[in-house]
């Protein structure tokens, strides 16, 4: 049924992935699926944000975030999954849709850990929108 399944994670926020995460492996043992993690960075690269920071900032940044990503699936992800980790730019929700539509996956399995406002309390900002725009199924799990 599924043969892709892509996890958003946050890797400074721990209930971003606590709680989806071993769905996200128990899906991709049950389907013999890839799981595909996918952590968004802010893209320091616009104009307006970029000329707060040093030219390498942006470079060095995707670098810290990538090898704190092979770590995080050197600790969390068992060796009998594929896994596939990729790093993009942008807000979250939108870099979630993107990255599912350019990857192909058949499922997103992402937290819903917000708890900002009363809209936000039922599913969060970032989960809503994912929910709402993305073309492959959406599990959100609590």
């Amino acid at each position: 049924m599924y043969h892709k399944i892509l996890l958003p994670v946050d890797l400074n926020e721990e209930a971003s992935w606590n709680k989806a995460l071993p769905t996200a492996l128990t899906l991709c043992r049950t389907f013999s699926a890839s799981l595909h993690i996918v952590t968004v960075i802010p893209d320091y690269r616009l104009p307006m944000v970029g000329s707060y920071f040093p030219e390498d900032f942006a470079k060095n940044a995707r670098d810290a975030v990538i090898e704190a990503q092979k770590e995080f699936v050197k600790a969390h992800v068992p060796e009998d999954i594929t896994v596939k980790n990729s790093v993009v730019d942008g807000s979250p929700w939108e870099a979630i849709v993107k990255s599912s539509k350019k990857l192909d996956t058949d499922l997103i399995v992402m937290a819903s850990h917000t708890k900002r406002k009363f809209a936000d309390y039922v599913l969060g900002p970032n989960a809503e929108h994912v929910v709402h725009h993305a073309k492959a199924s959406v599990m959100i799990v609590r």
